[in-house]
């Protein structure tokens, strides 16, 4: 990189901090590599806003799912050793374990091929979320409680944190040791990442480390408030990090000492689907394509940080851009970045040009799938950007090069085609799905009210009047009551159950069941990262 090169790179970081700039708020840092150099570290904002810190370079975050490459280094460490194989059967290392009919490998873990429900999730399900205490053993608990399997292990992708909890516990019990001082000796300290520790317990002192913020919403003089999160982070997401540890980790690929060559290729080894297809979730990495350009990366999200963390192996280069402002888009950050730094290679596709159809005032929306009660809300902002939200998590849709619009970012990825009336939906593996525009005026089916109960989450669901409608409310394993959830009318006997959550509005795609006589016996419920969880009617 040139002189001048790097100043344009340098106003460019400027540029998109300027919202940062001058603040007593949270901010951003971004990092830019270039071979095995960090050309590039700006930061903007307050790493604590009581105590008026700034972030500098010595700022520490949680990185969140970031961590989840890591261990799969650590799996594939021990797999190198021959302490363990990656086709194992997880059984084999978790005993308590069940057998769901299927052998689910740490392969399957590593890809998100596994089938198992996320276990934030099914805690979500059981009326506790993160910002509520939640220990070690009740997220274990809650995973082997599980009498079902999203699909069949090999067979689909579907983002799961479960995976990386059993891969984290799978390299204790194989190592000996605890996942932090695995992590420490074979990785921090010989690449010098000396900022870098995993921390289990969110309450743990770490030296540097930024507070997460969201707005407040009560006209506190400061506009800001602290994020709660109060459950336990292990192979999942447990690390604390900083732009110049991830740069460490990104310049040890590509050179034959310490890890080198060898563990990123197996990193980014991708495994097929059974029935051929490309799963580009390789193992705790994305493996993607931006504008002709292959990109590996992760993003993470946890209350009050968020990380995006994007390579260009064949350009020797990344971008590294952390958050500790739960308004701010790291992901989005970090691509406008990439542009910047891929502009005039001779390999940069251009962007695909917008579908014609994407124009159509009647594209807005709400879809629905009837047969199953999935469905998608398709909506456009005042800039005239289109995106899609699925279970309350939104993201932006872009033009593909096929002539169909497709989701940026997210851990369930699709492309949509409109005909006019309804979309058609390619997801992983090849799986597409015709979904309906819903008319307006749906109401509730008036014998939903009643008790529901499912073993999965031990968790009862009662659906009674309120002020406002019907309301549900959860006894569940960890607590006695919770909720308040709003239901709302989607068509039919589909429904829509809103479960407010630490990061996000979600909403759960619920299917009342009946038996032949038009009885209801039960819901059928998909939530983003947990599929065909059935609640039971009891009298």
């Amino acid at each position: 990189m040139t002189g001048l090169e790097s100043l344009r790179l340098q106003r460019i970081v400027d540029r998109l901090l300027v919202p940062w700039q001058w603040t007593t708020g949270p901010g951003v840092t971004i990092g830019v590599v270039r071979e095995d150099a960090l050309a590039l570290h700006r930061a903007a904002g307050m790493a604590n806003i009581e105590l008026g810190v700034a972030i500098g370079p010595g700022t520490t975050f949680r990185i969140a799912s970031v961590s989840k490459q890591f261990t799969c280094a650590a799996i594939l460490l021990l797999a190198a050793e021959g302490r363990l194989r990656i086709e194992d059967n997880l059984r084999d290392y978790i005993s308590g374990f069940p057998d769901l009919g299927h052998r689910i490998t740490l392969a399957h873990l590593m890809h998100n091929t596994s089938g198992i429900r996320d276990m934030f999730e099914v805690m979500r399900l059981g009326g506790v979320d993160l910002g509520q205490p939640c220990g070690a053993a009740d997220l274990l608990d809650g995973v082997c409680r599980q009498r079902g399997l999203n699909f069949v292990p090999g067979t689909r992708y579907l983002y799961s944190n479960s995976n990386f909890m059993l891969l984290g516990r799978i390299v204790e019990r194989v190592s000996g040791e605890s996942l932090a001082a695995f992590l420490d000796q074979r990785i921090f300290a010989p690449l010098g990442m000396a900022m870098t520790r995993h921390t289990p317990s969110t309450s743990e002192l770490v030296p540097g480390l930024a507070t997460g913020y969201s707005p407040a919403a009560d006209g506190s003089q400061y506009g800001w408030r602290r994020v709660l999160h109060n459950f336990p982070l292990h192979g999942e997401g447990g690390l604390v990090s900083s732009v110049e540890d991830l740069a460490l980790w990104h310049a040890q690929f590509g050179l034959p000492r310490r890890c080198g060559d060898a563990l990123a290729a197996a990193l980014t080894t991708m495994t097929p689907f059974v029935n051929g297809s490309v799963n580009t979730y390789a193992r705790g990495l994305r493996l993607q394509t931006w504008r002709g350009v292959r990109t590996v990366g992760h993003d993470g999200l946890w209350p009050g940080f968020k990380t995006s963390f994007v390579r260009l192996p064949d350009h020797h280069a990344a971008v590294i851009c952390i958050s500790n402002d739960a308004t701010s888009d790291p992901h989005d950050l970090a691509f406008q970045v990439v542009d910047a730094l891929l502009e005039g290679a001779p390999d940069v596709h251009p962007v695909p040009p917008l579908p014609e159809w994407a124009a159509a005032v009647a594209l807005p929306g709400r879809y629905l799938r009837r047969d199953s009660g999935v469905t998608v809300d398709v909506a456009r902002d005042a800039k005239d950007r289109l995106s899609a939200s699925v279970n309350g998590v939104a993201t932006f849709l872009v033009p593909s090069a096929d002539g169909r619009l497709e989701t940026s970012r997210g851990s369930g990825d699709f492309f949509l085609r409109f005909d006019g009336a309804a979309i058609e939906v390619e997801r992983d593996a090849g799986v597409t799905e015709t979904l309906h525009r819903v008319a307006p005026g749906a109401a509730l089916p008036v014998d939903l009210p009643g008790r529901y109960v499912n073993l999965d989450t031990a968790a009862t669901w009662t659906i009674a009047a309120a002020t406002s409608g019907v309301e549900l409310r959860v006894a569940g394993p960890l607590l006695l009551t919770s909720g308040g959830w709003e239901i709302e009318p989607i068509e039919g006997d589909a429904i829509r159950i809103y479960t407010p959550t630490t990061l996000y509005r979600g909403w759960l795609d619920t299917l009342v069941l009946r038996d032949a006589d038009g009885r209801i016996t039960g819901l059928h419920v998909d939530g983003g990262r947990v599929k065909g969880m059935v609640f039971a009617r009891v009298e």
